[in-house]
């Protein structure tokens, strides 16, 4: 017995180094860690178990069958993360570069399917050359099992991925499936095809840095959703993004322990500048209304006309829409309507009720909108708003004009709240744009053209650059001072927990995507 024990101990001690001294320690030098030491930090202390740590290749192509390593590239098995259970693989670049290949892919697609069975969230911390080309088409077919998991388990448990090196062709699209993304800066890439092949077909010079890096894909593309210094950064914000996600579909928010005080925040009422057309910063609101320190902003360096991200309300965790009159005047564009529509997508998804911090001029004019296909962009964000079922509450700081004041949960599109500061103004449009079209030709008749556009405006601003219309026709439930808003919204929120909507029985909606 005590040498059969002894044969396991060791398989077990091979398993663990993976791919050998030499390659951890060039792992080290790289300044990263090795796929065990990143499941280490990322769940509590002693509860990985793992699952398939004597599994090895099949390939016997290209003298491989003279190296096997136990494991074969990636760590899987599940373990907690806050007391919970997580599911999660980690690939190891010290076997074959993690690259995948056909039991690898088995390893992964056991561990998501024990996710869904679970009702757990699953985390994949990607770091890999891609395909394992000796394999050949048993290595795509691995990956396309994984991207088969990843839709079946879209909106039915969280998937978190972690990029932390290559990242490239194929294997970016599981990662593309999954609710968020993060990269660690100067150490990881995504990619489709890689510098060389950019190189050799459109004959432009371009690094991997520079092509699909952390910061490339944090501000230009949108891809990654957060992004981290290092490798134990990056396993801290995961931890702190499941801290506000239930478990599965079926769950409820994560609530902490709070009781309810004075909720009045007086310094709310002194954001909103005096002139309609000075900016000021919506962060500044979130802070106001949110519990102290507990909001977690995602794609904060993407469109950053409008903010997006998680945090507490008296202890209950909430998804926060808001547009930013700092960037952009706040206007609704392309890229910050894929942004947020995404993002209300996931919230409804996973039970996250939403709050939105409106101060929106209009949808941005110009052709680079219009020919990059504003309208179907806008569209996915008044979808995504539209098909929500969570419980959704708007409150109004400032500016809602034209079609933008319609998507930005609306109660047309089925709002359960709406409030308004006294500072609101909502109308189709700005009251000079206004002004100018309803009152052309008495402002051409006038002895003083100019004189008499600003005696308009104020005449209209004074008629519909306020909240009391829509308060009249029961568009906005109440008309709040700034102060009052957190109580307002702890109490809404209290009320509408046990929301149920009952949609027409169908397949599933077409998004315009």
């Amino acid at each position: 017995m005590d040498h059969k024990l002894n044969i396991l101990q060791s398989k077990l001690a091979e398993s663990a180094l993976g791919g050998g001294q030499k390659r951890i320690d060039a792992q080290h030098k790289k300044g990263k860690l090795t796929a065990r030491e990143r499941v280490h930090f990322l769940l509590d202390e002693g509860t990985f178990e793992e699952i398939g740590a004597l599994v090895t290749h099949r390939c016997t192509d290209f003298g491989m069958s003279e190296q096997q390593f136990l494991g074969d590239g990636v760590v899987t098995g599940y373990g907690t993360i806050g007391g919970r259970i997580v599911y999660v693989f980690a690939q190891d670049f010290t076997v074959f570069g993690g690259s995948l290949s056909e039991t690898h892919a088995e390893k992964i697609c056991k561990i998501m399917d024990l996710a869904v069975k679970n009702g757990a969230p699953v985390i994949g911390l990607n770091d890999s050359g891609g395909a394992r080309i000796q394999e050949g088409v048993n290595s795509l077919g691995g990956y396309a099992d994984i991207f088969y998991r990843n839709v079946q388990a879209s909106g039915v448990v969280p998937q978190i991925s972690a990029i932390l090196g290559p990242c490239a062709g194929g294997a970016v699209y599981s990662p593309a499936m999954t609710d968020f993304i993060m990269m660690v800066e100067g150490s990881s890439y995504m990619f489709v095809t890689g510098p060389h092949v950019v190189k050799t077909v459109t004959n432009e010079e371009v690094t991997s840095e520079e092509l699909g890096g952390a910061t490339t894909h944090a501000s230009k593309s949108g891809v990654t959703h957060l992004v981290a210094a290092n490798d134990v950064d990056c396993m801290d914000k995961i931890k702190r993004l499941l801290s506000y996600i239930p478990q599965n579909c079926e769950d409820k928010t994560p609530q902490l322990p709070y009781t309810i005080g004075n909720e009045y925040r007086e310094e709310l009422g002194n954001i909103i500048p005096e002139n309609a057309n000075q900016p000021y910063d919506m962060k500044e609101v979130i802070a106001g209304i949110v519990d102290t320190d507990s909001f977690f902003e995602i794609q904060e360096q993407y469109a950053e006309n409008i903010v997006i991200g998680f945090a507490r309300l008296a202890g209950r965790s909430i998804g926060i829409v808001a547009n930013q009159p700092m960037n952009l005047a706040g206007v609704l564009d392309v890229n910050s309507s894929k942004k947020a529509a995404r993002f209300v997508r996931f919230c409804d998804c996973f039970n996250i009720p939403l709050l939105v911090l409106e101060d929106v001029p209009g949808f941005l004019p110009g052709t680079d909108q219009e020919w990059n296909a504003i309208i179907t962009n806008g569209a996915k964000l008044l979808y995504a708003f539209s098909e929500a079922t969570v419980p959704r509450i708007t409150v109004i700081t400032r500016k809602a004009y034209g079609g933008a004041y319609d998507v930005m949960n609306s109660k047309h599109i089925g709002a359960d709240m709406n409030f308004a500061w006294p500072t609101a103004e909502i109308a189709v449009m700005g009251a000079k744009g206004a002004s100018e079209i309803i009152f052309k030709k008495e402002i051409e008749s006038a002895a003083d053209p100019a004189e008499k556009l600003l005696e308009k405006e104020r005449e209209y601003a004074d008629t519909f650059a306020n909240p009391y219309r829509a308060a009249a026709r029961g568009f906005i439930d109440e008309v709040i001072q700034p102060r009052e808003t957190r109580r307002k919204l702890i109490k809404a929120f209290a009320m509408l927990e046990h929301k149920v909507v009952n949609r027409p029985r169908r397949k599933h909606g077409n998004v315009p995507l």
